[in-house]
Parts: structure tokens; C-alpha cells; sequence
């Protein structure tokens, strides 16, 4: 039997949901339907244990596999087979569960597993009819859906760690456990507060592990800096937003841009750093700038609608990903960060960046 949970479920889901539609439309950063902007598709491929299989849209679909066809669908039982399944994950109420109807129905089209390999961005790859080039490319899509929590958009570890320096403080022992004993819903920011309110200052001094800071520098030289600035931020204060932080940090301007002509640096910075985590760019791993996800991403709303974010249409896809994150706190005792720290007789202090689809 199959388990999994609502966004394992909502990557068959799309599968079906897009065998059944054949086109895909795509969204705006409101999380909305483009009019008039389709891209029909002409085939979803699938790798499962058992072989590599092609899902070719013709009159039917028509199951493709060692270049032999296996079998024929009829294009109304993915659209029947899509609406039954939206219609289970909706409603359960589980972590987990299994849809036996589902499964039976997935093992006679030879889907046999829920999830596309962690190893990589890609959950669905989709050969499409491209318009305006009349190219039929072949995209590998990250499926992201509304139907249960938000999911991460970058994982919070000892990778994601910024370390800080306090200043201008000179803390005995017993004000290090003072400091470190905080233990308040907001116990991260109250410590900061705490260090503030004597007279300390913190200042960015290096990301805890160099992939991490290499890969960011790759993206954009400044890029370590701001970030460490979104991080405080976060951290120090109520906002959580990306496109808040964003708008705090550069009303600040803590690099000292040249702002005269109203430059957007920090914005087109950020809205950079997102789209390579979100193709690619994976913290403990030395980042090439090759994308993985080379088509975008695939948003199952909470309507059963799946709207196509494409690389191709960059604006739009770079506008979603920074009006929909948040930052967020992980656990500070698993990634080692929020406590106040000594070392070569100088205090430190790790803020941990994790992100956060908001809806």
C-alpha cells in the first residue's frame, strides 16, 4: 500500500490533472490564471523503478515505453481519476494516508511511486509546444502545492547558519547564561534585545560553513552581506516577509548603494538568490549555476487549478517567489544558533535563515 502525505498525493495529482487538461497556463504572482497564455503539453515523462515511461497526449494517452506502445487511456479517466483524488486529499485529516482507488489505478499505468528523487528539483518533466519559438522543449518542473502545510522553499541546517560578532560588550560568564537562560515564545529576538539594551552591537562577520558563502557570492558578491541583514532583521524585529525585509533593508541601504536614481538593488539581488534556490541551489553543495528545475515551477492550488511558472516567463516567476516567502524560525537546538558564544576572547552570536513558502 502507498502512503503519503498531501503534497506527496498532489504530485499524482498533477500528473493526472495535466494528462487530463494537456495544456498548461500560466500563473501571475498573485497566484493567479494568465489569460490567453497557454503552453499545450505533448507528453509528461516519468522515471519509476521499473523503467522509463512517456505519458504522449494524442486523442488519448497513449503509454510509451522502450519506444513500444504499452496501452491507451482515454483522456476523461485522468480527468475523472484527478477530480476523485483532489476531492481525498481535501478532506483527510492524516499526516499520511493511502487512496486504494488511486493506486490501483496508478499500478495499471505503471506509476508506481509517489515522490520524484530528493536529489533533485525536478518532481515533473513536461514536454511542451513553445508558441512564439515553435521549440518543444523539455522542462523539469518543481511541483509545489496549496493543498497542505506550505512547504520550504530553502531548508534551515548548520549550513544556513550567519554568524554575528557582538561588539562593544564585554560579558562575564554569568551574563552569557543569563543571555543564553532567555527561554520566552520569542526568545531569540528577547536575547538580542537583551544584548541591544546593553549597549552591544552586532555585525556580520562570515556564513558558518564557505559552500554556502561561495554559492551566494557566485550568485552576487554582496550577496552574503544583505542576506545577513534580511536575517537580522527577521530576527530583531516583527517582520517575516521577504518583500518586507526587502523594503526595510533598502530603505536602510546598510551597503550604501548609489540609490540617487532608485535602483532596485537589494529587490533584483534577492529575487535572484530565490530563483536559484528554487531551480537548484542547494546550501551544502557547491552551486555551478546550472539549473535543475530547468522549466520552474508547478503551483496545485487549493482549487485543484495547477498554474506553470516558467523560466521563460522570468518576471513573472521571479515576482512569485518574492511576494509569496516568508522567513521563518527553526529549531535553534538542532542548528546550533541563538546562543551567545565566546571564542579567542571574543563574543558571537548565529542567526539561522530558513524560507518559507507563505501559502
Amino acid at each position: 500500500m502507498i502512503k503519503g502525505n498531501k503534497g506527496e498525493w498532489s504530485e499524482i495529482y498533477t500528473l493526472f490533472k495535466l494528462l487530463g487538461d494537456k495544456q498548461l497556463f500560466l500563473g501571475n504572482k498573485e497566484i493567479e490564471k494568465l489569460e490567453g497564455i497557454v503552453y499545450p503539453i505533448l507528453c509528461v515523462l516519468r522515471t519509476e523503478n521499473n523503467g522509463d515511461f512517456e505519458y504522449s497526449i494524442k486523442d488519448e494517452i497513449i503509454l510509451i515505453s522502450g519506444g513500444e506502445e504499452v496501452l491507451k487511456i482515454p483522456i476523461t479517466e485522468f480527468k475523472e481519476k484527478a477530480k476523485f483524488l483532489l476531492d481525498k486529499i481535501k478532506c483527510n485529516k492524516e499526516r499520511t494516508f493511502s487512496v486504494p482507488e488511486i493506486e490501483q489505478f496508478m499500478q495499471s499505468i505503471n506509476c508506481l511511486s509517489l515522490k520524484a528523487s530528493s536529489n533533485s528539483k525536478t518532481d515533473i518533466t513536461i514536454v511542451v509546444h513553445d508558441q512564439r519559438t515553435n521549440q518543444q522543449p523539455t522542462l523539469g518542473f518543481s511541483i509545489k502545492s496549496q493543498l497542505g502545510s506550505p512547504s520550504t522553499l530553502l531548508n534551515a541546517g548548520k549550513t544556513t547558519n550567519f554568524i554575528f560578532k557582538i561588539s562593544n560588550l564585554k560579558l562575564r560568564e554569568s551574563d552569557i547564561i543569563k543571555i543564553n537562560s532567555i527561554d520566552s515564545r520569542s526568545k531569540i529576538m528577547d536575547r538580542i534585545n537583551y544584548v541591544l539594551e546593553s549597549k552591544g552591537h552586532f555585525h556580520f562577520v562570515k556564513t558558518e560553513k564557505q559552500i554556502f558563502s561561495n554559492n551566494l557570492i557566485l550568485i552576487d558578491s554582496k550577496l552574503p552581506e544583505i542576506l545577513s541583514h534580511l536575517v537580522y532583521d527577521f530576527y530583531a524585529s516583527k517582520s517575516s516577509g521577504v518583500s518586507d525585509l526587502v523594503e526595510n533593508t533598502n530603505s536602510k541601504n546598510p551597503l550604501n548603494f548609489d540609490t540617487s536614481n532608485e535602483h532596485k538593488f537589494y529587490e533584483y539581488k534577492i529575487k535572484r538568490f530565490l530563483t536559484d534556490v528554487a531551480l537548484g541551489m542547494m546550501p551544502s553543495k557547491v552551486w555551478t549555476g546550472q539549473y535543475d528545475a530547468t522549466g520552474g515551477y508547478l503551483i496545485v492550488k487549493e482549487s485543484g487549478d495547477v498554474l506553470c511558472y516558467h523560466i521563460y516567463n522570468r518576471n513573472q516567476f521571479e515576482d512569485y517567489l518574492f511576494n509569496n516567502t516568508k522567513l521563518e524560525t527553526a529549531s535553534s537546538s538542532r542548528h546550533d544558533f541563538g546562543i551567545v558564544y565566546e571564542e579567542d576572547g571574543e563574543f558571537y552570536f548565529k542567526l539561522n535563515l530558513q524560507i518559507r513558502f507563505i501559502k
